[in-house]
């Protein structure tokens, strides 16, 4: 069962909830509700496999259009030649097919990278209907409750200004984060009856030497 961490009043504010079931993800279609998140743990073979690829030394960057037919055989294409790989492509192939399951889909986004930064540092919204985001390996997403954001802050709003001093995140706020190996579904702009409530979220600063291991899914 979802839990719905909090609501606002009369007219509910955008909210998160979080369930241990792959059943749960069906939690987004609440109106409510803008990130939904199946916290989950990591079995020890994916994480091996995940270890493995990192290890290669390669840059990995896939991006592509799959459908849960043809994910694995896309991905064997893609990622390093590894021992252990399978466990990762096996949970790869499972959240494609969750994803298209969910949102009555033929075909999904998939981006798959490794990287040492933070891809997308300020607090934002996104301009699509529902993002998955799962990291494999490093920190995980950060996002924001309601309560510690001014929305009219984002973007330009923010005048040039860091969001640490535009006025983005409220005093006292505390930003949340979500763990490896979590399932987020990020509702947009773009989900109908959603505009202006977006979930507010960026990635997490990357120390020195640190990799993630990134994949997100979008409707094709």
């Amino acid at each position: 069962m979802s839990v719905i961490e909090e609501t606002f009043g009369a007219q509910l504010s955008p909210t998160a909830a979080f369930s241990e079931e792959l059943s749960g993800l069906a939690g987004i279609y609440q109106d409510d509700v803008n990130l939904m998140v199946w916290q989950r743990n990591l079995d020890s073979e994916t994480k091996q496999s995940v270890s493995a690829v990192l290890q290669t030394g390669r840059s990995l960057s896939l991006n592509q259009i799959v459908t849960p037919e043809n994910v694995s055989q896309s991905l064997e294409r893609g990622l390093p030649q590894v021992e252990g790989r399978d466990a990762l492509i096996r949970d790869i192939a499972l959240l494609v097919d969750a994803y298209c399951c969910l949102f009555d889909l033929e075909t999904a986004g998939l981006r798959l990278t490794q990287v040492d930064r933070a891809m997308c540092p300020r607090f934002h919204v996104d301009q699509v209907p529902c993002r998955l985001i799962t990291t494999f390996a490093g920190p995980a997403t950060q996002w924001l409750e309601e309560s510690s954001l001014n929305r009219s802050k984002l973007g330009r709003g923010s005048n040039g200004q860091p969001d640490s001093s535009s006025g983005l995140i409220q005093a006292n706020a505390n930003i949340q984060q979500i763990t490896v190996g979590d399932l987020a579904l990020l509702k947009g702009e773009r989900w109908e009856g959603n505009e202006g409530r977006g979930i507010v979220h960026r990635s997490p600063g990357v120390e020195q030497g640190q990799q993630r291991l990134l994949l997100t899914l979008d409707m094709a």
